[in-house]
This record gives C-alpha cells, sequence and structure tokens, in this order.
C-alpha cells in the first residue's frame, strides 16, 4: 500500500505541474479522463444509484427568487448533499480524498488559499430533456474558487444523449463542449470567468461536484452574511 499511495501521488503531482495549472492559467478549465479506473470508476457508479434509488435526490435549488419562471425551465436535476461518510459511500469518499490531494498539489502554484470546500452534490438529470441554463456558480463573491465535476455516465453518445457541459471562458472566441463520460473530472474556475450551460439530457446523467473555497473570499462573504442576517452562514454546502 505505501508503494502504491506513493506512486498515486508522484502520478497526482505530475498532472499537477504539467497539464492542470498550466490549463487552467491558459484556458481557465482542464479535464482528465480515467481518473479512478474502471474498477472504482465502478464502485462510484454503484453507490451513486443507490442514493438515487433510495429516493434521496430531491429537485436542485435556485439562488434567489424567478418570479414567474418554471425552476425546471432553468434547473431540472435533482441532487442530495453527502459528506463520504455515510454508510454506503465509501467508494465516494475515497475520490473525495484523491480530488482533495490534487487541489491541495495546485495551490501554491495558482496562488491561492484554500483551506475548505462544499460537501459533495450528487446529481442526476433524470434523462427527460432537462438541463441548466448558462449561469456563473459564484457570480457574487461566495467564495467558491475551483469547481471540480466528476461524471458517471457509461457509454454515453452526446448525439443521442446530449448533456453536454458547455463553458463559456470569459473574454475567449470560442466555446468548450465537455461530454459527461464515464471516469472524467473536470475543472474549472467558478466565478464569472467560466458561465456554463448543461444542454437537455435524454438519458439518466449522473455526477458528483464539489466546490473549493477561496479562504479570503469565503471569509468575507460569511462576514456580509453575518451582518445581513446575525448569523453564520451555512456550513459546508456551496451557498
Amino acid at each position: 500500500m505505501p508503494f502504491l499511495h506513493q506512486r498515486m501521488h508522484s502520478d497526482l503531482e505530475q498532472l499537477v505541474v504539467e497539464q492542470i495549472v498550466p490549463s487552467l492559467l491558459d484556458q481557465g478549465f482542464f479535464y482528465v479522463d480515467n481518473f479512478l479506473g474502471e474498477f472504482v470508476g465502478h464502485i462510484v457508479l454503484g453507490q451513486v444509484k443507490n442514493i438515487h434509488h433510495a429516493g434521496l435526490l430531491k429537485d436542485g435549488q435556485l439562488a434567489g427568487r424567478s418570479f414567474g419562471v418554471s425552476k425546471r425551465s432553468i434547473r431540472g436535476d435533482k441532487i442530495a448533499w453527502v459528506s463520504g461518510t455515510e454508510k454506503g459511500c465509501e467508494a465516494v469518499n475515497f475520490l473525495l480524498t484523491l480530488i482533495d490531494n490534487l487541489i491541495s498539489l495546485c495551490i501554491g502554484q495558482l496562488g491561492i488559499i484554500i483551506r475548505e470546500r462544499s460537501k459533495a452534490m450528487v446529481a442526476c438529470y433524470p434523462g427527460n430533456g432537462t438541463g441548466y441554463v448558462k449561469h456563473v456558480d459564484n457570480p457574487n463573491g461566495d467564495g467558491r474558487c475551483v469547481t471540480c465535476i466528476y461524471y458517471l455516465n457509461k457509454n454515453w453518445n452526446a448525439k443521442e444523449h446530449g448533456g453536454i457541459l458547455r463553458i463559456f471562458p470569459e473574454g475567449k472566441s470560442y466555446v468548450a463542449d465537455v461530454e459527461p463520460l464515464f471516469d472524467r473530472l473536470l475543472l474549472f474556475w467558478s466565478d464569472r470567468r467560466n458561465p456554463h450551460e448543461v444542454q437537455p439530457s435524454y438519458a439518466e446523467r449522473y455526477a458528483i461536484t464539489v466546490w473549493y473555497f477561496d479562504s479570503e473570499e469565503r471569509a468575507a462573504a460569511k462576514r456580509r452574511f453575518r451582518d445581513l442576517t446575525g448569523s453564520s452562514a451555512p456550513e459546508g454546502n456551496a451557498p
């Protein structure tokens, strides 16, 4: 096991130095395929399906209010928040630990301070043609800095199933289309640099998302929240 751990750390460090950091600094996003491997990825998928079939996924919420607009016309996914420590989430916890390690290796080279992240958002688009309209994860300085999405969709055919995540990188003349393929990990800046949308999905589409917080911005957001409400900002989940 120590050798395996060392090998894994070495592989992650090489991935960070040679690919992730340069891509985030230049393009604002990066994805890597075969992140966990077929065997472990399959176990994660099984645990996510168990969460879904147990009826634990609820309609995703919208920030703010959208009077006169159907929520489902904006966002059609069903979600659950998990820490990874729940029974039956052991492989999900392994995934989160690996992503944590990846981000910890990125921090120094990106010049940001990250000390916390959200819980994991397990999400499923049910395959009825719903998606998520163009939006920004962190438009108002809530602290979210890096968005990480792990996809779990075997034999996905974007021409038939849709479900592409389209990124509109700020200041670029192109869009980036990311297919939600099994065992693919996507990272991108959470703020206004990366508006994005989930195009309509016509098959069940699974993903796990976590957000990493810029420490200074997160602290300022919590102060604003306390000043407005007289209570602490919610812990764990992204605002």
